[in-house]
């Protein structure tokens, strides 16, 4: 019963570090990445679908992408929506192939991304806070219904507040991870 808690805790816990990892994975760094252009839609025959589904997208340098659309209507739509994206980013095309440079973000930037990265982890760290607060909850409420001893209730807090301890050490050692590749450009 209580392993199954904690169990559930930690899976919930380990999902809550996956979406940050997954969150700051398209924050720009100055530094070319294909992940940076995931959450781009591009309409295609009528739906919004993702820029990898119709075009291929490569680094060829570490300051650039290249977009590869495999219809050759795409090209427009594709120019258009990274446009209107949150990038920052103007593209260059040249025929087929869509080129985006990522210049060098500014002292000023860098900051403003590192408070951003920290704001996430903050955010992860809620969620975490938020599991445990559930999980606990739980054991409680098998403490009221006499299904387990006062020991066991101490014994699950006491686990659980390890798990936390860990996952949130893990997301300050992800995001202190993010922010050095932020200040090292």
């Amino acid at each position: 019963m209580i392993n199954d808690i904690k169990k559930d805790a930690e899976t919930r816990m380990g999902k809550s570090i996956d979406s940050l990892k997954h969150d700051l994975k398209t924050i720009r760094t100055g530094r070319a990445n294909p992940s940076i252009l995931e959450n781009i839609k591009v309409p295609y025959y009528g739906t919004d679908t993702p820029l990898a589904q119709v075009a291929n997208v490569t680094t060829p340098d570490a300051r650039s992408l290249s977009v590869k659309p495999f219809d050759k209507s795409m090209v427009g739509p594709i120019e258009k929506a990274i446009m209107a994206s949150d990038l920052g980013i103007t593209p260059t095309t040249m025929g087929m192939d869509i080129r985006l440079n990522f210049p060098p973000p500014t002292e000023e930037r860098r900051k403003e991304l590192a408070k951003s990265v920290a704001k996430e982890g903050e955010q992860a760290k809620i969620a975490i806070r938020n599991v445990r607060r559930d999980a606990i909850q739980h054991v409680d409420k098998l403490l009221k219904d006499k299904t387990i001893t006062e020991d066991d209730k101490k014994r699950a807090d006491d686990d659980i507040q390890k798990l936390t301890d860990k996952f949130v050490k893990e997301v300050d050692d992800v995001v202190k991870e993010k922010e050095k590749e932020l200040m090292a450009l």
